[in-house]
């Protein structure tokens, strides 16, 4: 008798398709749903609840699968494979199966008379405006090949600053999370038991020793409080920043901040040269350019400027001198696009400003760990050594009794 399947599947214009066939078998159902031109993705008896091609985020393993598919696309085509030839060996030898039906599925698209561009745009959660576009003027340049030789560089420079950035702020946050950590250890455990050798005794304490111990009682005994108040206040700050005003403020406060700021400034910089270096090299318009290198910012205030550039770009006076009046940007860019200007090799000058702004951050983040890995040291090392200092007064004072 034939049984009901839950199914979703993947229709010719890209959508998902959902619903219950009637089959005898998961393998008759996905038959039925193929010979319909539906792409099976999943066929059960329990429906599926959710389907993670479509998720938006940009995780780092969506990232890594883009990066792997625009290598293995930049190597295919450069050595004379077709492209539907290279996008099939490409999907076969992709890592996740999800992202080796994205593959499957923009092959399917491009077969059916779409553009490459298109048949990737069906996948915004991996592939980027930015990305798009740049495929896009590749195809109608008719020169793929080099264009995702120059996606893969971009792709890899973009990733390379990433990880220096995350794998510098690793090591001061574990030395606040440890130095915390021991304090609150010794303030719910090992104070409370010197404390009570101080009770038994009936001997009067040094008045550090008692400040200490008043501090760990309060710890304990509203301690919870404290943490609950945090997670309060972290919540209701992180609800605020995913507001259009409050991501303003907080990008504005974080540039002003001393030596962290001129770091983020930078690596904005050189995020946004790396983008227009790439979209310019390809001959896309320089105000769509700029609106599309200003969508993969992180910063909201830095994007922002970038409208005005693009108004003034629009009215003629080209891009080194509105981008200096905006301010957001170092002196140091706004004189390189003027020569590029002057000489007419823009995309070299964003190549280089890239270059320079991308070496600038990484001695930046050098100069902040410098300083902050030994101010937070020194700050855990009074806050402890006060505890330990507190303790060795008592113990003194009932070595004095003693005596």
């Amino acid at each position: 008798m034939p049984a009901s399947f839950h199914f979703q599947a993947v229709a010719p214009d890209g959508r998902v398709r959902a619903g219950v066939l009637h089959g005898e078998t998961e393998k008759a159902v996905a038959r039925e749903l193929s010979s319909q031109g539906l792409i099976p993705v999943y066929v059960g008896l329990q429906p599926k609840k959710s389907f993670q091609l479509k998720l938006p985020s940009f995780t780092r393993g969506k990232r890594r699968d883009v990066m792997f598919f625009t290598q293995e696309l930049s190597t295919l085509l450069n050595a004379g494979v077709p492209l539907d030839r290279a996008l099939s060996i490409t999907g076969e030898l992709t890592e996740h199966a999800s992202f080796g039906f994205v593959v499957m599925d923009v092959l399917r698209i491009l077969k059916g008379g779409r553009s490459l561009a298109d048949s990737l745009a069906a996948h915004p959660g991996y592939f980027s405006k930015l990305y798009i576009n740049i495929v896009r003027a590749g195809e109608a340049s008719g020169a793929l090949g080099p264009v995702f030789k120059r996606l893969t560089e971009f792709e890899r420079t973009r990733d390379d600053l990433r990880g220096y950035i995350i794998s510098s702020m690793i090591y001061p946050g574990l030395l606040m999370l440890v130095g915390f950590a021991s304090i609150m250890i010794l303030m719910n455990f090992v104070v409370p038991r010197f404390a009570q050798m101080f009770q038994d005794s009936r001997m009067k304490m040094p008045l550090p020793t008692q400040m200490l111990i008043s501090v760990s009682a309060v710890v304990r005994s509203y301690g919870w409080i404290g943490l609950l108040a945090a997670v309060a206040a972290s919540a209701g700050f992180y609800s605020y920043v995913r507001t259009a005003a409050g991501r303003l403020w907080w990008d504005s406060f974080r540039l002003k901040l001393p030596v962290l700021g001129d770091a983020l400034r930078k690596a904005e910089t050189s995020r946004f040269a790396r983008a227009m270096e790439t979209l310019v090299a390809n001959s896309v318009p320089l105000v769509q350019s700029l609106g599309i290198a200003g969508a993969i910012l992180n910063n909201t205030r830095i994007a922002r400027s970038l409208e005005s550039v693009a108004q003034g770009v629009k009215r003629g006076e080209g891009l080194a001198a509105p981008l200096r009046r905006t301010g957001e940007f170092p002196p140091l860019a706004s004189h390189l696009l003027s020569v590029g200007e002057e000489t007419g090799r823009l995309d070299q000058m964003f190549e280089r400003m890239a270059d320079i702004y991308e070496a600038d951050t990484r001695a930046a983040i050098r100069r902040f760990t410098a300083l902050f890995e030994p101010m937070i040291i020194l700050v855990m090392g009074i806050f402890i050594g006060a505890l330990i200092l507190s303790m060795l007064l008592a113990i003194t004072s009932i070595n004095e009794v003693a005596v």
